[in-house]
């Protein structure tokens, strides 16, 4: 929320007297916010009352809290809006804990609001009582307890600010049951005090001038692009950015998306997964010009082998990732929206009417790109590819759908094999890891776009933990598709087992795609939620299911699609060592040479 609207509002003789928890509600209202997640108990139960007669929320129920978070979340990174979950007290705030984290992880907008136990109870072991601000103080951007029904509408206020402005994160706001039954003038728009809390947006002009000349000295540049691109809605800036200098752009894999992967200076996503030109492309440049990407061990490998012989521009709003890994010769700190033009104009001056001369590293990059295609082998066991149904997933959606992705084996190939040409297109849990994500964020999204079509895609694991939202998305006319990558196995586990572990597959063999027995039936769970059932087990028949999951939009589809336990991710970094060791095979597992 802008600081305008954030002024005083004058005599507070004249405030209206409400409850705290109607001042909950009135504050919601007032901040913008339409949608909320949650879920109701003791603790928070004077919010649901008049939350009940707003016209302005919707509250959807979800059947676990943690789907809440998780939902808050997808609405947030689908729209670049501040997500909105509530619940109760103990156990209720605790079952969000994970979804705040995830979104501390990922750098996601959310306002956490949870109910507490009275005032005078706490610190007594009372009934369901748990200190969710201490809990959550390490996995948000502030932890905030309020105690007395005046504090509400400020709490919220500044709550709603924190997670929107600088470098977006949870913010969790914990609210006591008197406080939210009591009665208090509400006084609107609040006075906001944050002392400390002074995000930096304006770049230092020197450091911008810095970085243009680097650029314009360099003979191996590659733009290596974070998720920070699509937070800080940077994604044309960028744009504008690289077809000036004419670069490579590698985008991890929290910005898929925020560059579009048909322009040709795409080279795909970095790290353990990603892409034979872009891992060698980063490894053996010059120069790495690191916008809101935090070198994030998954992307770096060994961290003291990557990259060794480039300088490094790193721009970021959070000063804390600056030099927090790899120093920087340039550090820039300032919001990604206003430091590109910036430095885009910079540049151009520098350079003047010339033409960056990066032939050579094109024609090195070009050549990576013809011997090394992302492709994948077919299943020797008679069961279908997961790569090419998720490829045909993205193919038949297209790039205005928004795919959430849970984590795994399916995540990767997600990111692989679908071509995303646009921001907020792809949600997944990229820091936390957080099986369990696809199916409340896919809803979250959906919730946040409704025109649009929303593709959960998830493995038969990540699948059981969440899948009781499917009951929220048929009560509440949310009509997600879910795709199930059923490989009857902990994919990604299993893949380490084989490689690392002689293929002895401990306590990965889920059961699920078996021909003799599957524990679920995936089909006949989706019927008893209300969802269309599908399974798919021939490659002809792919592509008939998904567009009969594209054609229904009256309630959720679920697409259990069997695949091969066989299928592996490739390309692949193993974990601790350099990027200069990135494996390639399709047929094969290639034996790894480790360094000390």
């Amino acid at each position: 929320m802008s600081e305008d609207k954030l002024s005083p509002a004058g005599k507070k003789s004249s405030a209206p007297v409400m409850s705290g928890a109607e001042a909950v509600v009135r504050s919601l209202e007032l901040l913008g916010v339409t949608d909320v997640f949650g879920l109701p108990g003791g603790a928070i139960l004077p919010v649901y009352d008049p939350l009940m007669d707003s016209s302005k929320l919707r509250h959807i129920l979800v059947r676990h809290e943690q789907g809440a978070g998780h939902a808050a979340e997808g609405y947030a990174s689908a729209t670049g809006k501040v997500g909105v979950c509530i619940a109760t007290s103990g156990p209720g705030a605790t079952n969000l804990v994970t979804a705040i984290a995830d979104a501390y992880m990922d750098s996601v907008p959310m306002l956490a609001i949870t109910g507490q136990v009275f005032s005078h109870l706490m610190g007594t072991d009372a009934f369901q009582e748990a200190d969710i601000v201490g809990i959550t103080m390490p996995i948000t951007k502030h932890s905030i307890l309020v105690t007395d029904a005046a504090d509400v509408p400020g709490a919220l206020a500044a709550a709603y600010e924190i997670a929107s402005t600088g470098r977006p994160g949870p913010v969790l706001v914990d609210i006591t049951k008197d406080a939210q039954q009591n009665e208090a003038p509400f006084v609107w728009p609040p006075v906001i005090d944050l002392p400390g809390y002074r995000p930096v947006t304006k770049a230092h002009g020197k450091q911008i001038q810095a970085a243009a000349e680097l650029i314009a000295e360099s003979k191996k540049p590659v733009f290596y692009v974070g998720g920070g691109i699509v937070r800080g809605r940077a994604a044309a800036e960028l744009k504008t950015l690289v077809d000036k200098v004419g670069a490579p752009v590698v985008t991890t894999l929290m910005a898929r998306g925020a560059f579009p992967d048909s322009h040709p200076y795409n080279l795909g996503m970095p790290g353990m997964h990603g892409t034979v030109p872009a891992v060698l492309a980063l490894q053996e440049a010059d120069l790495l010009i690191t916008l809101g990407a935090r070198f994030d061990d998954r992307v770096t490998g060994k961290a003291a082998l990557f990259a060794p012989n480039a300088q490094v521009i790193h721009v970021d709003i959070d000063p804390a990732e600056i030099g927090k890994i790899r120093a920087a010769e340039v550090p820039i700190v300032g919001d990604l929206k206003d430091v590109l033009p910036e430095l885009t104009a910079a540049f151009a001056s520098e350079i003047g009417k010339k033409k960056l001369d990066i032939t050579a590293w094109w024609n090195r990059l070009n050549a990576l790109r013809e011997e090394y295609p992302l492709g994948y082998s077919e299943p020797t066991d008679g069961l279908l590819s997961p790569q090419a149904i998720i490829k045909r997933i993205g193919e038949l959606s297209g790039p205005e759908a928004i795919y959430a992705a849970g984590v795994g084996q399916h995540q990767m190939w997600a990111a692989q094999f679908i071509q995303y040409e646009r921001p907020n297109a792809w949600l997944n849990s990229g820091g936390a890891g957080t099986m369990g994500y696809s199916v409340p964020a896919a809803m979250g999204a959906k919730v946040a776009e409704p025109q649009r079509t929303v593709w959960a895609i998830d493995g038969d694991g990540c699948f059981q933990m969440t899948n009781q939202e499917l009951a929220t998305c048929t009560i509440n006319n949310i009509p997600i598709k879910v795709a199930i990558i059923n490989n009857s196995s902990l994919g990604m586990v299993r893949q380490w087992q084989t490689l690392f572990y002689s293929g002895r597959y401990s306590n990965t063999d889920l059961n699920t795609g078996h021909d003799t027995v599957r524990i679920p039936d995936f089909v006949k769970l989706a019927d008893a939620y209300g969802a269309l059932g599908i399974r798919v087990t021939r490659e002809d028949e792919i592509d008939a299911a998904i567009k009969l999951a594209l054609e229904t939009n009256d309630r959720p589809v679920v697409i259990d699609f069997v695949v091969s336990a066989d299928a592996m991710v490739w390309p692949m970094v193993p974990q601790g060592v350099s990027n200069s060791y990135v494996q390639y095979a399709r047929d094969h597992a290639p034996s790894w040479d480790e360094e000390e």
